[in-house]
């Protein structure tokens, strides 16, 4: 078993990897950061706001980020629906199939070929050890629709769900995404 520094060195070194994967294509890890997380979140959490949350960044550095990826036709801005006061963002076609280009695969391929019970507690404490460390920068952790206290699974038929803080329905799909309102059940 590893002592603790080690453990923490180790996170580190993962991170610089991570960072150093980040600068594939031409991008900034701020911009593919950006893009993952467009591509998970949902409706409500996909807003300048929410993204800043997310990436723990000051408005300022995601507005430069989000100008970028407009000029290059990865994302575009349009007014949200649901508040006209603000926008949401959507990723472009071209900003889908860029996606699959994201240096994170080869992290990713490694992370699947651990064995499934060291992938399972390696997760957990992944997410334990992030949702402590937004907490004492007074961050939200973020998490998925389906895991939160309010959402209501099929209540309104089989994969049409609810959340009832928001009051907006939910198809099936939108249950597996990440949302800046998630709040652990």
């Amino acid at each position: 078993m590893r002592n603790d520094g080690e453990t923490i060195e180790l996170i580190e070194r993962l991170a610089r990897l991570v960072t150093n994967e980040g600068h594939a294509h031409g991008m900034k890890p701020a911009q593919w950061e950006a893009l993952r997380f467009l591509a998970r979140a949902n409706r409500f959490s996909r807003t300048p706001g929410g993204l800043t949350a997310y990436l723990g960044l000051t408005k300022g550095t995601v507005s430069q980020t989000l100008m970028s990826l407009e000029r290059a036709g990865l994302v575009e801005k349009t007014a949200n629906p649901g508040d006209g006061r603000s926008v949401r963002l959507d990723l472009t076609e071209k900003g889908r199939a860029l996606l699959p280009l994201d240096g994170m695969a080869t992290i990713k391929q490694a992370f699947e070929a651990l064995p499934l019970s060291l992938r399972a507690s390696l997760g957990d404490g992944v997410a334990a050890l992030v949702t402590s460390a937004l907490a004492a920068r007074s961050g939200r952790a973020f998490g998925i629709c389906r895991d939160c206290r309010h959402f209501a699974a099929d209540a309104r038929g089989s994969g049409q769900h609810y959340c009832r803080l928001l009051k907006q329905p939910l198809e099936d799909a939108e249950a597996e995404q990440i949302c800046q309102e998630q709040e652990a059940a």
